[in-house]
């Protein structure tokens, strides 16, 4: 318990407007506090410990007294004044005068925190450079509706870009372009904090935010995430939004800096942030005391700095953002270029490795398809290597680069004869010549293919471009399946069957400019390629897209028509003709011309009559209002 407390105010003269504090700490405390100017410098005393300075001034008068006495290490309370609202709202003061003098008198809230200081100006909830575009908008979520709207709206058309070089020590600069900076030492996870977890106040560590989008799509997550959600989280940043936390920061400009610290306009032209670390016995309000006290049992004691920017623009990008342009995509950055062409032209060169894969996938896949073993050929999608020259031809089509379109080109090529080839060999050797299922499987292609064709090329060129996922490749292999086609088609080759060749082929060519059209599409939103330099290529894939679509529509349908007729039947599993009962087991539909095939399995206990079967036709005839040709398999099970 302190044994003295002093009032700090504004004017001292004007006692009479503090008796109701002073009353209150006497009749509780027994204690009758001094009243004391906050520019009063105190004296040297020989033992702080036992008194308590209750501050009952301004944010700005709060900071200068801190100014003035924090190398007295003295103990501190804050008190609700009007306009304290920042220190208030960072310390989690109560609102109640008598809750925060019972708060200052409370032993157990006293804690060292850090203080964040800019130019020697003390921070105490945040600085803002330019516009954070959301994150600094504190009241957004008591905002209504049709404000939030109409503030979304509003920054799309605000956007803009100044140049900034942020240095944490000499051998740390990072030079980049910016929108906005936010920088503060702690965040209370309140309702309206923008970070989804609590930022320590006795690490000795600033957090430095930079918003800088380096597209059109980038920037509207980011709205989205702020607008909508509401938060943003530490594990997860969006994409044009760099982190920083460190014990110093120096944010210089070409141009003078403009910021807000506390509400308060400051400018510069070089900014320093320092964070003087467990500097201020401070009595804590009671919720953020204990959110601390749950930090400091997970305390990270590392000291490192944390530098996440690889989001942030590159040099080629800030030209482009300061004029005033914002890619609807992303540019990638140099780097990320080279690495991904030197892969995808060692991928499009034809090679033995590629011809030896090549083969023994068609002949493995051949196998599993007589054999119809699925396992088998899901180990040929496995080796197949095919995919890797497709997703170099995409990105050769929408770069125009004429080299890697032509090497990727020839591989494939050389790829497809070598299929056709050796399956419709392996057929000529074959005794066996039945069309298995796996094999009637791949004959009629529709748009459930193109779909999935579609989202294995996004996933493809996605995983070639990103090292950490290139594993997945293999997955996207499998779930395409480009060798079991070209197989069949071989089969069929060998077979002399025309419709076995038409129909597995145009599963492949769908495959085929699927994972192009869609692999091309998404490099371009990775920002491999301008738009307007691939809309050429997008044109003509998309063309042939549309071609293809054609039959597959035609097959959809019919797969439509078929699966109604299933529904349609499903209730007729158990009937009864001429005291006869009959299971039916529905196989196959086929839709011909105008009629349907059902072929169907009867299990009865009795032998079935003709009359009986043709009984059957009429109802299944009525149920589905078709004429139909029923294929009937019947057996008699004796009980």
């Amino acid at each position: 318990m302190y044994k003295s407390a002093s009032l700090v105010v504004s004017n001292p003269k004007e006692s009479d407007k503090y008796e109701e504090i002073i009353q209150y700490i006497d009749e509780t405390y027994k204690i009758k506090p001094d009243i004391l100017s906050y520019t009063d410098i105190l004296k040297a005393e020989n033992e702080y410990s036992a008194k308590i300075y209750m501050l009952y001034v301004s944010d700005d008068d709060i900071k200068l007294f801190l100014k003035n006495n924090l190398k007295f290490n003295i103990n501190i309370a804050i008190l609700p004044e009007p306009t304290s609202t920042h220190a208030l709202k960072v310390y989690d003061i109560s609102r109640d005068i008598h809750d925060a003098i019972d708060d200052g008198f409370n032993e157990t809230l006293l804690s060292k925190v850090d203080i964040l200081k800019c130019n020697d100006i003390i921070v105490f909830n945040r600085a803002i450079i330019g516009d954070m575009h959301g994150m600094n908008r504190f009241d957004f979520s008591e905002s209504s509706f049709f404000k939030k709207i109409q503030i979304f709206f509003q920054n799309l058309k605000t956007l803009q870009f100044k140049n900034y070089t942020l240095s944490l020590s000499e051998d740390k600069k990072i030079q980049t372009v910016a929108s906005g900076i936010t920088i503060l030492e702690q965040s209370f996870t309140d309702t309206k904090s923008k970070v989804d977890e609590m930022l320590s106040m006795h690490d000795g560590r600033l957090n430095a935010f930079i918003l800088a989008p380096t597209s059109l799509l980038a920037y509207l997550w980011y709205l989205i995430l702020m607008f909508v959600y509401q938060k943003i989280s530490m594990g997860a940043l969006p994409d044009g939004l760099g982190y920083i936390k460190s014990s110093k920061l120096t944010i210089s400009s070409p141009e003078p800096i403009e910021l807000m610290i506390d509400d308060n306009l400051v400018c510069a032209k070089e900014l320093e942030f320092i964070v003087d670390k467990e500097v201020l016995n401070l009595h804590l309000g009671r919720t953020l005391e204990q959110h601390i006290k749950k930090e400091k049992e997970v305390e990270n004691n590392s000291t490192q700095d944390i530098i996440n920017v690889k989001t942030l623009p590159q040099k080629d990008l800030e030209d482009v953002l300061i004029g005033g342009k914002l890619p609807f995509f992303k540019k990638a950055s140099e780097e990320e270029f080279k690495s991904l062409f030197v892969g995808l032209r060692s991928s499009a060169e034809f090679s033995s490795v590629f011809i030896v894969l090549m083969i023994l996938s068609t002949l493995l896949a051949t196998t599993g398809l007589f054999a119809n073993s699925a396992p088998v050929i899901i180990g040929a999608m496995v080796l197949a290597p095919l995919m890797s020259p497709i997703v170099s031809f995409a990105m050769g089509i929408i770069r125009n680069d004429t080299s890697l379109i032509y090497k990727s080109t020839k591989t494939l090529f050389i790829g497809i004869l070598m299929a056709i080839l050796f399956s419709s060999l392996f057929t000529l050797i074959m005794p066996l010549k039945e069309i298995t299922p796996e094999m009637a499987s791949r004959l009629h292609p529709n748009l459930l293919d193109l779909m999935v064709a579609i989202f294995s090329g996004i996933a493809g060129a996605y995983a070639t471009s990103k090292e950490e996922v290139a594993k997945s490749l293999a997955g996207v292999a499998i779930a395409v399946a480009l060798v079991p086609p070209l197989s069949v088609t071989g089969i069929g080759v060998g077979m002399f069957n025309l419709d076995v060749i038409y129909g597995s082929f145009l599963l492949f060519t769908t495959n085929l400019v699927g994972i192009t059209l869609s692999a091309a599409l998404t490099f371009i939103v990775l920002g491999y390629a301008p738009v307007h330099r691939a809309t050429k290529a997008i044109v003509y894939t998309s063309i042939m897209l549309v071609a293809i679509s054609i039959p597959l529509v035609f097959s959809f349908m019919e797969l439509v028509e078929k699966n109604n007729y299933f529904t349609q039947l499903k209730s007729l599993k158990n009937i009864e003709l001429n005291k006869n009962k009959l299971e039916l087991e529905i196989l196959n539909i086929n839709t011909e011309n105008e009629k349907v095939s059902i072929e169907m399995n009867i299990f009865s206990s009795e032998m079935v009559s003709s009359k009986e079967l043709h009984e059957l036709k009429n109802i299944l005839e009525h149920k589905i209002n078709k004429t139909i040709i029923l294929k009937a398999n019947t057996e008699i099970i004796i009980k």
